[in-house]
């Protein structure tokens, strides 16, 4: 079954996770959120659902203003060639849906079979502050680094660590 939003938000409260979230209308690239959000501190993000010519899926999230090199990714994280997964793919294995992938999706890969291996870029380790939609694309919520960490391992997944610094 997938989870909710406000299953999510449950969730994070059982893990004594503090969050704060707004609403606004519905954002589906980092260029409509950078119009919309003005200066609001923390760090900002983007997330790839991803897929290897071997079948393996990936969640990368990374700061919203990495270019992201696929030839050069896929070596970091030891993957096979990559492309986009497929968005009834995405629906199926995250339940979230184009254009509100987030590491808060990872709440619906809690089985026994994790399907997604977690790719997350080093720099967010720095932040105090992350941004991510909580499972849809009308909200964003703000959690600590540590928070965040906290949820991805509640969920049964560990983050690779991928140095973007260091493929540029």
């Amino acid at each position: 079954m997938t989870a909710t939003p406000d299953d999510l938000f449950a969730f994070l409260a059982e893990l004594s996770i503090e969050t704060t979230t707004v609403t606004h209308p519905p954002l589906h690239t980092v260029d409509e959120s950078k119009a919309l959000r003005g200066d609001l501190p923390g760090a900002h993000i983007k997330n790839l659902f991803l897929k290897d010519k071997k079948g393996r899926l990936f969640l990368l999230t990374c700061l919203e203003n990495r270019t992201v090199n696929m030839k050069t990714l896929d070596k970091a994280i030891g993957s096979a060639r990559l492309s986009f997964g497929k968005p009834d793919l995405l629906w199926e294995t995250l339940g979230v849906k184009p254009g509100a992938v987030t590491p808060f999706s990872l709440i619906n890969d809690r089985g026994d079979e994790k399907k997604v291996t977690f790719a997350l870029d080093s720099a967010l380790q720095e932040s105090e502050v992350i941004h991510a939609h909580p499972l849809h694309n009308e909200a964003t919520t703000a959690i600590s680094s540590d928070g965040l960490a906290k949820f991805i391992d509640a969920c049964g997944h560990s983050a690779m660590m991928v140095n973007f610094d260091a493929l540029d």
